[in-house]
């Protein structure tokens, strides 16, 4: 929370899953103060390129997102952290247009070093506030990720972007990702000069370029080492132009090291405010430490932070020279509203009083399909599950939303009678298709009989990719389970671990997941994203024709 009588703030500003920010500023008017809009990247995630709008920039609200149908965005079967990365958001004031850009990696397996460098595109719109209003995608012709435009001020657009070097360095294994330049013609995407490389580092990799104009420099900021624990930001200046010559200061503007509260930081997006001051977004993130006094992987991801910044000579200063900490200065106090928007604690309670999904849901890759339903029963949530089960590759019947704190519980009421044998449903802590937890309802075949029986179904991670503990704690104990009534299913999150639950009329059962066992890396993909909260439905390589119901879907805070 923001302190009343001074300009501090609790960083992160956009909590949760939230990777990768980038700005823009609508000018004030005389009746509106200037406006701020920010996008973070969705990966492997659908709807892509969440929109998040502010006027004070401590407070964010989550307003739409650029690419949100499969003409933009067609994601079949990529690996955990593919798909959608890094953005950049502009505002055109002269023309009264928002520009983002984007590129989809559709094959990502760093670990055999196989990539598919996408040729991005960007979407534009004229009313940020409509979905539908955003264009269909404009193709690039350089392949890369990363991509940013940079609009100069005699009119030349220049795109950059993160590719291999194609002269990589000798006898080392470095990934050699480096930042190259092209004049492009904006309205085809068509590149129109050779791409330049404007900058390589002995770190291996310089991505999340943003190019802007202050005064006589051109800037040049870049995103050094990984996303890792090696994650840094550095900055270089020119008198003349987007393709430099580029000076820098022979160091990053600042480095979180891997035993501070906040670590990786780094990725900046930089821009001026309504008022003539300067601050820059980055992704970052808040671990905790297991009893061992061990770091552990933050379930979470990667958020959203933000500084203040300053310049001396005509270099900017993050933060006044300090690390990134969770308490952060800004410029004037500002009220940072409490994430809390309903009595008892519930700070998120879901609206299914309307036609189709609020914001905040998200598909695995882009559905088919649309695999829900919210008019076929007043105050109902229906699902009806697919072919796909949790493992798959493909897009199952699975919405998610993202995990926002440490300290917070995700409850809901299911009713599922299911019919068929393998017909399964419930809510699911996800991480990605080979390391999640779920509790849920299933049919499996009755050993007494030729037919089917009703049951509990609890799977959980074991720490190695699609390895799970199944287990079936109703079965198990010898008891009956009555599915004439809704379930209570809840996934609680503390700082080491979570607890799935499920409450029927006369018992309860469920597991505790250690977030270690949980947050595994992936044998293909990356782990770029964060920890959701989910609710499913699926056959045994059959559609389930029985609906899952589910009711008061709530989260509710527990700090």
């Amino acid at each position: 929370m923001a302190d009343s009588a001074e300009a501090i703030f609790t960083n992160p500003v956009i909590q949760g899953f939230n990777p990768d920010p980038t700005v823009c500023v609508v000018p004030a008017t005389e009746t509106k103060p200037a406006q701020y809009f920010l996008s973070t990247s969705t990966f492997e995630y659908f709807p892509g390129a969440a929109i998040y709008h502010s006027e004070d920039l401590i407070n964010w609200d989550l307003i739409g997102h650029a690419l949100n149908r499969r003409s933009q965005i067609d994601m079949r079967t990529v690996e955990p952290g593919a798909g959608s990365w890094a953005s950049t958001l502009r505002y055109r004031a002269s023309e009264k247009r928002w520009y983002l850009t984007n590129g989809v990696f559709q094959r990502y397996r760093p670990v055999v070093d196989e990539r598919i460098f996408p040729r991005g595109f960007y979407v534009y719109t004229d009313n940020i506030w409509d979905d539908s209003a955003w264009s269909e995608p404009v193709y690039f012709d350089n392949p890369g990720f990363d991509q940013d435009l940079f609009w100069d001020d005699d009119g030349k657009v220049y795109l950059s972007t993160t590719v291999r070097m194609k002269e990589r360095t000798p006898g080392l294994k470095l990934k050699d990702f480096a930042i190259h330049i092209s004049e492009i013609d904006l309205a085809s995407g068509r590149t129109l000069t050779p791409p330049k490389l404007i900058r390589s580092t002995p770190l291996g990799v310089s991505e999340g370029s943003h190019i802007i104009k202050k005064g006589k420099y051109y800037y040049l900021f870049t995103a050094e080492g990984g996303t890792e624990a090696g994650h840094q930001e550095w900055a270089f200046r020119s008198t003349e132009g987007p393709y430099g010559p580029w000076e820098g200061q022979g160091k990053a503007l600042w480095y979180n090291g891997p035993d501070e509260e906040v670590q990786r930081t780094g990725h900046c997006d930089i821009f001026e405010d309504g008022d003539g001051d300067w601050w820059a977004v980055m992704l970052g993130v808040r671990p905790v430490k297991n009893q061992d006094n061990k770091w552990l992987e933050p379930p979470m991801g990667r958020e959203t932070f933000l500084v203040k910044v300053d310049w001396k000579d005509d270099w900017p200063i993050f933060n006044d020279g300090q690390n990134v900490t969770l308490r952060t200065s800004g410029r004037k106090p500002i009220e940072q509203l409490s994430s809390v928007e309903f009595g008892g604690g519930v700070k998120w309670k879901a609206n299914l009083d309307k036609s189709e999904l609020e914001l905040g849901w998200y598909h695995k890759n882009t559905p088919i399909k649309t695999c829900y339903t919210l008019t076929e029963e007043p105050g109902v949530l229906r699902i009806y599950g697919n072919c796909y089960n949790l493992t798959s590759p493909e897009s199952p019947a699975l919405l998610l939303r993202k995990q926002s704190s440490y300290n917070e519980k995700f409850i809901t009421l299911m009713n599922f009678r299911p019919t068929r044998v393998g017909y399964e449903s419930g809510v699911v802590l996800w991480w990605n298709q080979y390391s999640f937890a779920s509790i849920g309802v299933t049919a499996v075949k009755d050993s007494n009989s030729v037919g089917y029986k009703q049951t509990v179904v609890l799977r959980e991670p074991t720490g190695t990719n699609v390895e799970f503990k199944v287990t079936y704690p109703f079965l198990d104990a010898g008891k009956e389970f009555d599915t004439s009534l809704p379930v209570k299913l809840s996934i609680q999150s503390k700082p080491t671990n979570y607890i799935l639950s499920l409450q029927s009329a006369n018992s309860e059962v469920g597991a505790t997941v250690a977030s270690e066992t949980l947050t595994i890396f992936p044998p293909v993909g990356g782990a770029f994203c964060g920890a959701m909260y989910g609710i499913y439905s699926f056959g045994s390589s059959e559609p389930v024709l029985d609906p899952s119901d589910f009711r008061a879907i709530l989260i509710v805070d527990e700090s």
